[in-house]
């Protein structure tokens, strides 16, 4: 294929480069599966994102196939797919019975269902390249939702003014991947793959912008809060400590009014002994 040649020589290396950027944001999420694999559990994880993106891979493989010289496009989806899908059948192996049922469904309904919806409608009524652009606009529709997914993300940091939930560096790399992405559609001619990468981009660097704003945030709520955390087990060291001495102080006058009642008790038996004991020859 044309878009595995030199013929163009600089789509050809944003694609190498969109391959090898867009493979390391399909291995982001390999420390949670490796803490999932080790503690035997998905920990309230979704399958959601991971079924979604299996789903675009597949979408994206079909339109390379019906458009001449994407050959870059299917090897990075391809290997896509099978990434994700690994992750999807160690979520489905380690989750638990209700959120199996619900990752076989959303399986059964986005990646049968709805995919085999769009292959059938696209093959019975589309022809030659109308059915290319259909695909296409289908593709980048697709594409723009997905990037337009990070809004909630974007939302919490600043509700929570915490970096927690974003990494850097998936963002650093969504970022890079949509600039690439672009370069390629653009020099290839394709705005099926250009356009939606420019909101992609818009997307990462405001989410870089959001790190660095709020990452000194995280830091200082630690400074904050561990005063208090001391102070807390401090309070409690205290409580204990005065308990204690109370107990200690309830439990001595009782001991010496018990010491008192059995002396009492000694002086008031000592002369029924005497009464009681027989008289000396």
């Amino acid at each position: 294929m044309a878009g595995l040649s030199l013929d163009h020589p600089w789509a050809f290396t944003f694609g190498i480069l969109g391959n090898i950027i867009s493979f390391m944001v399909y291995l982001a999420p390999l420390p949670t599966f490796y803490r999932v694999c080790r503690r035997k559990s998905t920990e309230g994880f979704h399958s959601v994102p991971y079924v979604v993106a299996l789903f675009s891979a597949t979408l994206w493989i079909f339109y390379a196939f019906l458009k001449t010289n994407a050959g870059l496009l299917i090897t990075i989806n391809a290997v896509g797919c099978v990434i994700e899908t690994a992750y999807v059948v160690v979520y489905f192996t380690y989750a638990p019975k209700a959120a199996k049922m619900f990752t076989a469904k959303l399986v059964l309904l986005v990646n049968v269902g709805m995919f085999g919806l769009i292959l059938v409608l696209t093959l019975l009524f589309a022809r030659g390249a109308k059915r290319v652009e259909v695909l296409g606009w289908i593709c980048m529709s697709f594409s723009v939702s997905v990037f337009v997914a990070p809004l909630s993300i974007i939302r919490l940091v600043i509700r929570t003014k915490s970096v927690e939930f974003m990494p850097f560096s998936l963002s650093f790399f969504l970022t890079w991947s949509a600039v690439v992405w672009f370069g390629y559609g653009l020099l290839t001619k394709d705005l099926y793959v250009a356009l939606p990468n420019v909101l992609g981009f818009i997307f990462g660097v405001l989410q870089m912008v959001l790190y660095v704003a709020y990452r000194n945030k995280d830091k200082a709520m630690v400074e904050q809060k561990l005063p208090e955390h001391i102070a807390s087990k401090l309070g409690t060291a205290e409580k204990v400590l005065e308990i204690y001495a109370i107990g200690v102080e309830e439990k001595v006058p009782n001991r010496a009014q018990e010491e008192q009642e059995e002396d009492k008790q000694g002086v008031a038996a000592a002369p029924m002994e005497k009464k009681m004991k027989p008289a000396e020859v």
